[in-house]
Formats: structure tokens, C-alpha cells, sequence
């Protein structure tokens, strides 16, 4: 390394060291990693291309239509010969239809004429290879559709006479505030059935608006020939799921979206990819190793599925071509990088817990899969600014969300993990009268605070089969017999009150933003299973049952109205762009807990059994109304507080100094939100 790049180098490295000083004894390490990633973008752009430029291999590799002619080209650098096989051939090889390889490295062509490809032909290519061939589905295939009779995957020409005319052009969010709908097209409507993305546009859309989220976290996007898969085990890479619709009606959502004021985000599988070969990318050309890592390390034993090799060219090519694809094509508006984790770790985190900053910076790491998450993050945000990048990373590698500039890798946002774990170990494994407040406020408030975070109580893991939502837990099979208006049952009054102090709290104190995935919101009763032959292929768990919560006889509908209020409160006050929560109070064994935030006061009580008459805490002077509260009638509540009532802090001297108290009754099982006069709104 020269003097002038070093001293770059550690200029960065100085940055996200003042924020964690206990990072000081690894700065020759992350020096290396800063100094990896230039080296690497260099390599990629030498001698005058941008990073952008660079990531354009969809608008070269593939199928196009240009100047009057089809273009085809794919790159097998192992392969002897190349065939399009489909509609137009017979499914039989044609030397009409034949590529050429087109120099040393490895990248294959054909030209066809106008007339000899149509809209909506099937097509796959014929590969042959040193003592073998086979079938594959074009590496950059952009779309991909399955029969219904045979199950077989083919890419389709897909040019429609009239493209999508979008209709909100250079869509610009509104604030910087996330509260993000985490979303699966599929399972989206009731019936049991795959559902659609113009269903999705036409019904479950108008609910995610109205509920008051201005994030669409979508799943399952890129093509997965698993359906049960959930998404993440993504064979085609660049083509958007055809068993929810077409591109234009996928368009059309995000478009949608965009008019209503909210960003979509979809979640990207660049972790690794599907095992299998004739859909994937699993030995493409014939090698074990032309994207993924040959040997053991290839494998991703826990998923079954191939990982990436970070370390090489055209690789990184593929993905970051993929990135601004999805950008470019479909007007996304950032990504939740799935499985950052397991990018990160040789050993991809199993089974590992991450007690020490030597696990972060030891030979575990995989530097060539930091290195290219890096130029993500840079790359996407070169293209659109206003961009989000999110991680999802257990192992709390430090600088994951810092700034590139600053040192750091360049996800906007981290998932504060530890959070949803900790509300299931509580639930699960301890009685009420064991939850410890200290505990439960350093789990909740316990991050970086040079990183952007977004917590949740659940996300789609916790609703998967083998798990169970937090409303399940806390009710069980209770909830199907008595969640109607008029039953009374201490089950469901257990478990309607902590769902939403839970939510709550998790609101209330998270750093910049907040995730719920759909039907949580009003306690979803049931767990996700996707069709399979364990459950006889059936689809009766993989939907969501929204006659439930507009069922004016049951009681689903009080959590759906208490969340909309309360992100409507959230967003009022603009909780996520303030400074973080002080705690003012705490106290375990009357389950208390009190902080400040946002010019609110937050008080929760989670005593099962005592409600605390005359309660008093110290907080700052003034005059305090309530201004919501969980308990209330409209959220299914025991309504056992005024609304709108007044407080007023008390002088005390009984003690060597002047205290401000306040003075409340707290309700067992309640939080209350209190507004100082005077505090702007």
C-alpha cells in the first residue's frame, strides 16, 4: 500500500473509530478492509468507468431486442457449445439458433432475426461442456414461468406491445421516519391460493395505507422455483416471480405505492443462491465454480443451497448489475439484503455467538463478501440517493450501517435482532411476574449509536411453522374460541394487553425505525405454512384472514385500530427522527417503566396483578395530559383511565433535594402516553 492510499485509508478509519473506541486495536484491520474496497473498485472500473457502468451487465448479457434484430449472450466460460432451445426450434437444437463464442473470456452470442422470436415464447439454453451437457435457464433471464401441469421452469421472450407507462415519476419520500409493512404477495389475500400482484395492488394496499405505513417491505420478489421456499432460495436472479402476475402488474404496484407516498423495498437474496441446476445457476457451465465457490465452501450445508465467491470479477459483475437492475426496471426504492450473516462468516454464523470484537475481525470473516456489500451500498446509492439499504445481521458486526465515507459498509439501517428475540424468550420462558424492567430496557435500547437501527417485536420468522407469533404464545388455542366481543376469558385479556404494550414499547423506544409484518398488527392467529407434502400441498396457512379484523363482532379489531393510532401518534410527534429515550424510572419488581422522548412522557406498568394507585416517579416540571393510553375502550381496554386528563408535577423536599413528582394510577398491564403544555405538536 502506498503512503498517500494508507493515509486515506485510516482517515476513514478514524471516523468510525471515535464513535467505538474499543475498535482502536483492530484499525490495522479495518484499514485492510477500507483499503480492500478501493482496490476492488478500481479493478472493476479501470481504467474510466464508474461503478455504475460497471454495474450493467443486464443491459448486455441476456435476451434484447436492438436495432431490428434479437441479441442474445451469456457468459460460460467452461462451455464447448451453446444452443437456444424452445418454441421457435422444437425444443430441438439449431445451428440458426447456435452462439458463438466471442474470445478468451468465456462470453457467448447469437444474433436472430425479428421474426424469429415472438412475445410469450418459451426458451431455455442447451449447454455443452467437456464430457457432458444440459438444459439451463439464462443466467440474466428476466422473466421465468413455471407450466402448471408439468412444473417446469422456461425464461419467455417477453416484449408486450405497450410497456408500462409509470405514472409517479421521480418519487421522492417524504420523511426519513421507516415504518415499514413487511409484505408477501402471495399470502396476501384470504382465499387459499397464490395471490396476485394486481390483488395485492387492488386490496391489500389500500389496508397498509390506511393503517398509516409509509414503507412496502415486499418478500419473495426474485423467482424462487420453491414456493414453500418463502423467496430465499432465488433461482433466477433477475426476473420477477411470474406466479404472482406479470412485470407491468408488479409495476403497477410499486407505482401505486409511489402515488400514495410510500417506498417500496424488496428484499435481495444475495446471500446465495438455489441448488439447482436446470433453474439456477448450479453449475452452469458444467463447473461447480463459475459463480459459486468450488469445494465444501461451496455448499451452504444448513440451507442447500450454493454460495457465492465474492472474490470474483464477473460475480461481482452479476450482482451488482443486479442491484441497479431492480432499481432501474422496477423503480424500488432500496433492499433488505437478506442473510448478511452468512455472507459475512466462513463458518456463515451457525451455531456461533458472538461475544467479542475478535469475532468480528478474526479469520472467520469472509473479506471478499464484506468488500462487495460495501460496493452495494455505494453503488446503490450512487444511483438513487434517497435510496435505503437495510441489513439483516445477528452477529452485530460493527460499522455493518456506518457510512461508507466514514469507514463503515453503507447499509442505512441495521434490524436490531436482538429485540423480537428477547420479547419470544420473555413470553416463552418467563411467568409475567418474572420480566425483569432493566433487562427488558437494555434489550430494547441496547445498539450502536453511530448505526441506524429498526426494531419489531415479530417479523415473518416468528410466524413460520416451528415458531409461533406472539399473540399465539400468549393466548393459544384460547383465540379461536374466544375472541368474539362478548366472551370473557383471562387468556385473551392477558394477551390483548401485552400484544399491545409490546408494540408499544417497541415503537417507542426504537431508534429510526419500525416493522410489522402483515396481520400482526391485529393478531393474526395463525402461523405460516406454505403448500407441501406435509400438509398435503395445502394452502389454508399461507394467507391472511382479513375477514377477521373487519369482523365488527371480534376483537381483532381493537389491535388494528390501537396500531393505527399508534403509529399515527409516532408519526405526529416524529418519535424515529428524534433524539434516543431517557429513561426516567424504572422498577422490577412493580413492573414499572418510565422515559421521555420526543417531548412525551411514556409511562408502562406490566404488573399482571397490581394496579398502583398515587404511583409517584420524578420527571420533569409542568403540567402533563394523557393523551393515549392502551387501556382505553377503543382498544379493547378496561377504559380505567380518563382521557385527556390532567397532571401536575409536585414539589418534594423530602429528601436533601428538590424533586419534581409525578403522581399517577397506573392499571395493571397499561402504558400511557403524556404531553407537556406548551410542547409544540
Amino acid at each position: 500500500m502506498t503512503r498517500d492510499k494508507k493515509q486515506h485509508a485510516t482517515d476513514s478509519s478514524l471516523l468510525l473509530l471515535e464513535n467505538d473506541p474499543y475498535l482502536k486495536p483492530y484499525a490495522n484491520i479495518i484499514d485492510r478492509r477500507i483499503n480492500n474496497i478501493k482496490i476492488t473498485e478500481k479493478r472493476l472500473t479501470h481504467p474510466s468507468l464508474t461503478l455504475s457502468d460497471v454495474a450493467s451487465g443486464h443491459e448486455y448479457f441476456g435476451l434484447h431486442f436492438c436495432n431490428n434484430e434479437w441479441i442474445f449472450r451469456e457468459w460460460a466460460p467452461h462451455a464447448t457449445a451453446m444452443y437456444l432451445v424452445g418454441d421457435m426450434t422444437g425444443w430441438q437444437e439449431n445451428k440458426a439458433f447456435a452462439l458463438e463464442r466471442m474470445g478468451e473470456q468465456g462470453v457467448w452470442e447469437t444474433r436472430i432475426a425479428s421474426t424469429a422470436l415472438e412475445h410469450g415464447d418459451l426458451y431455455r439454453l442447451r449447454v455443452h461442456w467437456p464430457g457432458g451437457e444440459g438444459d439451463r435457464i439464462p443466467a440474466y433471464a428476466r422473466r421465468v414461468v413455471q407450466d402448471r401441469d408439468t412444473l417446469i421452469f422456461n425464461a419467455q421472450v417477453w416484449s408486450p406491445p405497450d410497456p408500462y407507462d409509470w405514472q409517479c415519476h421521480d418519487f421522492k419520500p417524504t420523511s426519513d421516519d421507516l415504518f415499514v409493512y413487511e409484505a408477501h404477495v402471495g399470502m396476501a389475500q384470504e382465499e387459499e391460493k397464490i395471490g396476485s400482484y394486481g390483488e395485492f395492488t387492488q386490496k391489500t394496499l389500500p389496508r397498509i395505507i390506511a393503517a398509516g405505513y409509509n414503507t412496502l417491505q415486499l418478500m419473495a420478489i426474485q423467482e424462487h422455483p420453491y414456493y414453500g421456499s418463502f423467496g430465499y432460495q432465488v433461482s433466477s436472479f433477475f426476473a420477477a416471480s411470474s406466479r404472482f402476475g406479470t412485470p407491468e402488474e408488479l409495476k403497477e404496484l410499486i407505482d401505486t405505492a409511489h402515488t400514495a407516498g410510500l417506498r417500496v423495498t424488496m428484499d435481495l437474496i444475495h446471500s446465495h443462491g438455489v441448488s439447482n441446476e436446470v433453474e439456477g445457476l448450479s453449475r452452469f457451465d458444467g463447473t461447480q465454480y463459475q459463480y459459486f465457490h468450488d469445494g465444501p465452501r461451496g455448499f451452504h450445508n444448513a440451507w442447500n443451497s450454493r454460495c457465492f465467491d465474492y472474490g470474483k470479477q464477473q460475480v461481482l459483475h452479476f450482482l451488482l448489475s443486479n442491484c441497479r437492475y431492480w432499481l432501474d426496471e422496477y423503480h424500488f426504492d432500496g433492499f433488505r439484503f437478506d442473510g448478511v450473516t452468512s455472507m459475512l462468516y466462513l463458518n456463515h454464523g451457525l451455531g456461533k455467538a458472538f461475544t467479542t470484537y475478535d469475532d468480528y475481525f478474526g479469520d472467520n470473516v469472509d473479506e471478499d463478501a464484506y468488500t462487495y456489500l460495501a460496493l452495494s451500498n455505494k453503488l446503490i446509492h450512487d444511483i438513487n440517493p434517497d435510496a435505503i439499504t437495510i441489513a439483516e445481521d445477528v452477529s452485530g458486526m460493527p460499522g455493518l450501517a456506518a457510512p461508507y465515507s466514514s469507514g463503515g459498509v453503507g447499509f442505512d439501517y441495521r434490524f436490531a435482532m436482538g429485540v423480537p428475540d428477547n420479547w419470544i424468550r420473555l413470553v416463552k420462558d418467563n411467568p409475567d411476574e418474572e420480566w425483569h424492567m432493566g433487562h427488558l430496557w437494555h434489550e430494547l435500547t441496547n445498539r450502536r449509536r453511530d448505526e441506524k437501527t429498526i426494531s419489531y417485536a415479530e417479523s415473518h420468522d416468528q410466524a413460520l411453522v416451528g415458531d409461533q407469533t406472539l399473540i399465539f404464545r400468549l393466548m393459544g388455542s384460547d383465540m379461536y374460541l374466544f375472541m368474539d366481543g362478548d366472551s370473557q376469558n383471562i387468556k385473551i385479556d392477558r394477551g390483548m394487553a401485552l400484544h399491545k404494550l409490546i408494540r408499544m414499547i417497541t415503537l417507542a423506544t426504537a431508534d429510526s425505525g419500525y416493522l410489522n409484518f402483515m396481520g400482526n398488527e391485529f393478531g393474526h392467529p395463525e402461523w405460516i405454512d406454505f403448500p407441501r407434502e406435509g400438509n398435503n400441498w395445502s394452502y389454508q396457512y399461507a394467507r391472511r384472514q382479513w375477514s377477521l379484523v373487519d369482523n365488527p363482532a371480534l376483537k381483532y379489531r381493537f389491535l388494528s385500530r390501537f396500531d393505527h393510532d399508534m403509529i399515527a401518534l409516532a408519526k405526529r410527534f416524529r418519535i424515529l427522527e428524534s433524539s434516543e429515550p431517557h429513561l426516567l424510572f424504572e422498577h422490577s419488581a412493580d413492573k414499572v417503566i418510565v422515559f421521555k422522548r420526543a417531548g412525551l412522557l411514556f409511562v408502562f406498568n406490566f404488573h399482571p396483578a397490581l394496579s398502583h394507585s398515587d404511583y409517584c416517579f420524578e420527571a420533569p416540571p409542568g403540567k402533563y395530559r394523557m393523551i393515549f393510553n392502551s387501556d382505553g375502550p377503543e382498544y379493547g381496554g378496561h377504559d380505567r383511565l380518563q382521557p385527556d386528563q390532567y397532571h401536575l408535577t409536585q414539589f418534594d423536599t423530602s429528601m436533601q433535594r428538590t424533586r419534581n413528582l409525578l403522581s399517577l394510577y397506573l392499571p395493571t398491564r397499561t402504558g400511557m402516553v403524556l404531553l407537556l403544555e406548551g410542547q409544540r405538536v
